[in-house]
């Protein structure tokens, strides 16, 4: 299930002047590794926050209960 990251991730390049392989240069991959995370939306928790890093971002994954608010 894709939940839409290689997209902002992409909008936040555009937003930064950057390219896919600036971004990969200072996260420790190549350009066409970068690329194809970018288009199969696949990326770890800890890749999202180093590029959050990079492309000075905040980055903050949760859980938020529907019924009551609950933040997990």
């Amino acid at each position: 299930m894709h939940n839409g990251n290689g997209k902002k991730i992409r909008i936040i390049l555009l937003e930064r002047d950057m390219t896919i392989k600036d971004l990969a240069g200072k996260i420790g991959t190549n350009g066409n590794n970068l690329s194809n995370k970018l288009s199969r939306d696949n990326f770890s928790e800890k890749e999202l926050r180093d590029i959050a890093v990079v492309l000075n971002c905040d980055y903050d994954r949760i859980f938020a209960l529907r019924d009551n608010g609950k933040i997990v």
